[in-house]
């Protein structure tokens, strides 16, 4: 099953309903994910398509309405990592306002970014190394080795606060009907790692949460040699909900459409279960014809 994200024009909309229709007009889709620049101003438009049976909504993106304050695309601007209890509070309750708002819009799955780890970054300065022709380098390999050792050190604590308040959102989830998608992160630095995310999903024990696949995301981590992508997606394929559907050219322009770049869709779909959903994640320079050259090369080798 195929949906397309809100990401690529929730930008440049200022009413709800021109938005969707944007996007089932010169795309063909309607089933669409709600993505995380879902200002509050857009919520009456999407509640009249919804209304009136002209679309359908697979997903939504956390946070989704965006809290009042801010004003573009924020998925992090509240993170269940946080130091601060204010901080992670505020993060459940906007949650729970996302959970709600799917179950009011039977959307069934709502895709959660986890936090990240207080640390020097390294994901950046790792792809500017790769720019630059220092892919493999002494400094590049050294670079990495120190970060692996310091998010090792301090990320279980980062990773506790995370479950707490877990815990919470999953209770919320049950009573809602509402599944949960964990998304694989592009940076190192956040949280979980491809090491962590099993036993994250094991010690959660609920129906309700599951593994979200970001073809963009882990091929970067793929190109940075952290891990090998289908290595990874073959060992977590079985828990996967859905998946973010982008392409990435070497080493890190990801939201690109399917078949643009360098991730091997041929060799990965097989991996992810039959019911798999698959959402259109594209970057907003990305044009309609482009949008819609990959969605029927898609089906030609997938399906619908």
């Amino acid at each position: 099953m195929i949906a397309f994200s809100t990401c690529w024009n929730s930008g440049r909309h200022t009413a709800g309903d021109e938005m969707l229709r944007e996007i089932k007009g010169e795309l063909g889709f309607d089933l669409i994910e709600l993505g995380h620049g879902i200002r509050i101003s857009l919520i009456p438009g999407i509640q009249k398509m919804f209304d009136a049976g002209e679309i359908r909504f697979s997903s939504l993106h956390n946070f989704c309405p965006l809290p009042v304050e801010v004003m573009v695309a924020s998925p992090d601007c509240f993170r269940f990592s946080a130091a601060y209890p204010e901080e992670r509070e505020r993060a459940v309750r906007q949650t729970f306002q996302t959970i709600d708002f799917a179950e009011r819009l039977g959307a069934p799955f709502v895709v959660l970014h986890l936090g990240e780890v207080n640390m020097q970054p390294i994901t950046d300065p790792l792809i500017d190394l790769a720019k630059t022709g220092k892919y493999l380098s002494r400094k590049y390999v050294d670079l990495k080795v120190k970060a692996v050792q310091k998010r090792e050190k301090i990320g279980p604590n980062y990773l506790q606060r995370v479950k707490d308040c877990l815990r919470r959102i999953i209770e919320r989830a049950a009573l809602k009907n509402i599944r949960l998608g964990v998304e694989s992160r592009r940076g190192y630095e956040e949280i979980p790692t491809e090491r962590e995310f099993p036993a994250l999903l094991d010690e959660m024990n609920s129906p309700q949460i599951g593994y979200w696949h970001d073809f963009g995301h882990v091929q970067i981590k793929e190109n940075l040699a952290f891990l090998d992508h289908a290595e990874w997606l073959g060992a977590i394929g079985p828990r996967t909900f859905g998946c973010h559907v982008q392409d990435c050219i070497w080493p890190a322009q990801d939201h690109q459409p399917p078949f643009a770049g360098d991730v091997d869709l041929e060799k990965l779909v097989p991996l992810l279960p039959a019911n798999c959903l698959f959402v259109w994640e594209m970057s907003p320079r990305i044009t309609a014809d482009k949008i819609r050259q990959s969605v029927q090369v898609w089906k030609q080798r997938f399906g619908e």
